[in-house]
């Protein structure tokens, strides 16, 4: 699968998305001897966040990283929860100044359906910075799946998640759950979204739509062969 994948690049609205949308991919990917990086695009900012909570939530990302085997992490530092006040310019341009350093041939980006405002816009400006018409572009764009996030859209209104990529997740199921725990401010107890027994759950439901014992999914938004 790495191989197929190539240099891949995951790009998590805040810290802990990537976690917990698709750490055991990632897990497989580097286990198997392949490249990956995780952008940060936003961080804490006052008076929301105080820079005590934000370093906190840094060093619990860095640790995750490490952990599932991450080669670099990106940190893009735009404010969270204001992606919309952001000049829309400003978001595309980080990305595509990431693209160009980076180079990925697989991008994993969040849904557009979820529920917060920073993700839906940063989908957007993802498929814009990974337009076709450049010298190198990524060959394959999916979208990956956040507990809170994409279970949260408003049905037959805005965009379901409805997957049509299965990645077998059975042997970094647990290096994931691991990653996850890191998240001490982040992670809740259940029954809890955000908690492990919810990610493992998430995890067996997805795996055995297609008979397997762990998964993660995602929607396949390109794929250049």
């Amino acid at each position: 699968m790495s191989p197929a994948l190539g240099r891949v690049l995951v790009i998590a609205p805040h810290p802990d998305d990537e976690v917990l949308g698709c750490g055991g991919t990632i897990a497989r990917v580097a286990a198997q001897g392949g490249e990956v990086h995780v952008a940060v695009v936003t961080r804490g900012c006052p008076p929301a966040f105080t820079e005590e909570m934000t370093q906190r939530v840094r060093c619990e990302a860095k640790a995750a990283h490490a952990c599932l085997g991450v080669r670099q992490t990106h940190w893009l530092d735009l404010p969270a929860a204001q992606i919309a006040e952001t000049p829309h310019t400003t978001l595309n341009t980080a990305l595509q100044t990431l693209l160009r350093e980076v180079m990925p041939d697989t991008l994993l980006i969040p849904f557009v359906g979820d529920v917060h405002m920073d993700h839906q816009l940063i989908f957007l400006s993802s498929l814009v910075a990974a337009r076709p018409v450049q010298a190198q572009y990524p060959r394959t764009i999916m979208a990956y799946e956040t507990v809170s996030e994409t279970n949260w859209n408003a049905p037959y209104v805005t965009p379901s998640f409805v997957p049509n990529v299965f990645m077998d997740i059975e042997a970094t199921l647990a290096r994931k759950l691991e990653a996850a725990s890191m998240f001490a401010s982040q992670i809740k107890a259940f029954p809890h979204e955000r908690s492990i027994e919810t990610l493992r759950a998430l995890a067996i439901v997805r795996g055995t739509a297609v008979h397997l014992r762990a998964a993660e999914a995602f929607v396949l938004l390109r794929n250049v062969i």
